[in-house]
């Protein structure tokens, strides 16, 4: 493998990717090195009005001290007087309840974005009064929102939603035979995104969901390409162990899309560089230690280690590792 001069670059998803990112800041710190997060956009959503960006708000409130480490998202210390107020008015979604906290971010971002500014100047906007001593980008400044192809609940065909119905709304009970992403246009990488991935050390991919966060990112137009063109290794992070997803529904999604829920089938998803993939390394936890030879036979070079992150300590060495493999 090889690296050029450069910080390191993560792609991520919301709170898994958010977690990871703590581990690789806490390296960076330690190493001297810059930190980019490419994150996704997928999620995102119009609610009341007012733009939601669940997974750079995750990212951002965890690099920022403020995240509800108990709910596992949003901020701590909310209340929910805004959202009983909307209710009241039968607006919004019933069924996604956001804190007065969280709302002011939705506020401020969405009066950004009617100014005229893009999701990703909005997004630095925000990110500066947080200090996150990480460069936060979305993966894209066009919307490019994740829908859900699931059967009608009479049994009549099929209909899309929002992947923020299904997920939260449905808590994914319907079975889904298909993602798409839907905009007004097709969706083209942020300012910087393309730029971090050609001058990174090194690309991590988070552990987070293969198909509906990172696999969203590998869909804008270019981001593959740059991975695949980048002097910088590229080395993921398995998000399943023992063929389990510790948050989520990766799981469900995976064979969706006919992709084996396992560590090795995740990254043999992602394909190997060598072979027009984009992966040069893969981290994958001791319980799934005996998949490590199928990886090595397909051009991706892996290390069995402990990946859970069972402290910012062990996170950080997680990160360490994957930038040593690269290295």
């Amino acid at each position: 493998m090889r690296g050029a001069p450069g910080g390191i670059v993560v792609l991520a998803g919301g709170v898994g990717g958010a977690r990871f990112l703590l581990g690789v800041r806490e390296h960076a710190r330690a190493s001297g090195r810059e930190v980019t997060a490419v994150v996704n956009v997928g999620d995102d959503a119009w609610i009341s009005g007012l733009r939601l960006c669940p997974d750079l708000d995750s990212v951002m409130y965890t690099l920022g001290g403020a995240a509800d480490e108990e709910r596992g998202w949003g901020r701590r210390e909310e209340s929910y007087r805004v959202s009983a107020e909307l209710l009241a008015y039968g607006v919004g979604w019933p069924w996604f309840t956001l804190g007065d906290l969280d709302l002011g971010t939705l506020v401020a971002r969405t009066g950004l974005l009617r100014e005229g500014l893009p999701l990703s100047e909005a997004t630095r906007r925000l990110a500066a009064r947080w200090q996150l001593g990480v460069e936060l980008l979305p993966a894209s400044d066009d919307e490019a929102e994740t829908h859900v192809v699931v059967p009608r609940e009479d049994g009549r065909g099929s209909e899309e939603l929002h992947f923020q119905e299904w997920w939260v709304r449905h808590r994914a009970s319907r079975e889904p035979s298909a993602f798409v992403t839907r905009g007004a246009r097709p969706p083209a990488p942020a300012p910087g995104v393309l730029a971090a991935i050609a001058s990174a050390e090194v690309v991590l991919i988070a552990p987070s969901n293969p198909v509906v966060s990172i696999g969203t990112i590998l869909a804008i137009p270019g981001v593959v390409e740059a991975l695949r063109g980048t002097e910088a290794p590229v080395v993921g992070v398995s998000p399943l162990i023992g063929g389990a997803a510790l948050r989520g529904m990766a799981e469900l999604c995976l064979r969706t899309i006919g992709v084996r829920p396992d560590a090795a089938s995740v990254a043999l998803h992602y394909g190997a560089r060598s072979e027009a993939g984009i992966l040069d390394g893969w981290l994958l936890d001791p319980a799934d230690g005996e998949l490590s030879p199928a990886l090595s036979q397909a051009g991706i070079t892996p290390l069995v280690r402990p990946i859970l992150f069972t402290s910012l300590a062990e996170t950080a060495a997680i990160a360490a590792d994957a930038v040593a493999l690269g290295a």
